[in-house]
């Protein structure tokens, strides 16, 4: 599933397209793309203009406005969704869009579990989901850390404590703050847990800068592929000697989610 990196290259790759133009028509070609009705959701957003592209955790929002009244289109592309600016439409072609100036969106995905929803405001389990990582500062993460006695690789994929982290970049930051996965949250704390805040944050900024992660079909909203995973340093490299030290990675299964750390790097205490 694409994860916060992947979620901003995109909003970063479609917003000169986008912003400002306006929606001239919406079709799913796949219904159950829309939550809810679909044909009611095409006729809302006809006649849309798009002021903005945000991103909120791994959802890309659509802030739109239309006779002085402002409305949300959220999507979330799970695990196989790709928006594509004046892509060709194919086979897993779910939604299009066209603007006004000509440009069309399609929506591909390939295993059908994306979603679009068109929302007056933010739906409440959006705006319930935990702080941004990219906007958090130290002192409140250290809080937050402190708080929660859960095992520190399973809380970091919980969207309540922190929206937009996933398996791929929780590896690679607790790798690089050198803190086993299976350790407990409230018992780091002090200069580690502000080495997690910095390794979250440093990890996540990489990989924009890197377009984002490429294991299987994610691609931008200009077709371009990311190019993080030739930076990564632990993510499913288990039997493989660590990189800092040479001790054969383990992989391990938290939260129904396999898990990759360094043994001799990554202490439990």
């Amino acid at each position: 599933m694409p994860e916060l990196p992947e979620v901003e290259t995109v909003r970063r790759s479609l917003a000169p397209g986008l912003e400002g133009r306006t929606i001239r028509a919406v079709s799913f070609c796949w219904p159950r793309t829309c939550v809810g009705d679909a044909r009611s959701t095409e006729r809302r957003l006809a006649g849309q203009r798009i002021e903005r592209l945000d991103r909120h955790g791994k959802y890309l929002l659509l802030r739109l406005r239309r006779d002085q009244r402002s409305s949300l289109l959220i999507i979330h592309l799970r695990m196989t969704g790709t928006l594509l600016l004046n892509g060709r439409p194919g086979a897993y072609t779910r939604a299009t869009m066209s603007l006004d100036d000509g440009a069309t969106v399609v929506f591909q995905d390939i295993r059908k579990f994306g979603r679009w929803q068109w929302s007056e405001e933010l739906p409440p389990r959006l705006a319930a989901l935990g702080p941004d990582p990219l906007e958090i500062g130290r002192e409140a993460f250290a809080a937050r850390l402190a708080s929660r006695k859960a095992r520190l690789k399973a809380l970091l994929l919980d969207q309540a404590f922190l929206r937009g982290l996933g398996n791929i970049y929780a590896d690679e930051a607790l790798f690089r703050a050198r803190l086993h996965p299976e350790r407990s949250a409230a018992g780091v704390g002090g200069r580690k847990a502000g080495d997690l805040h910095d390794a979250i944050r440093a990890v996540l900024r990489d990989a924009i800068a890197a377009g984002g992660t490429s294991i299987s079909n994610y691609r931008d909203g200009q077709g371009a592929p990311g190019a993080f995973q030739r930076q990564i340093r632990i993510y499913g490299r288990a039997g493989t000697p660590c990189p800092t030290c040479g001790a054969r990675v383990r992989r391990t299964v938290i939260a129904q989610r396999s898990t990759h750390f360094c043994p001799r790097c990554q202490r439990r205490r």
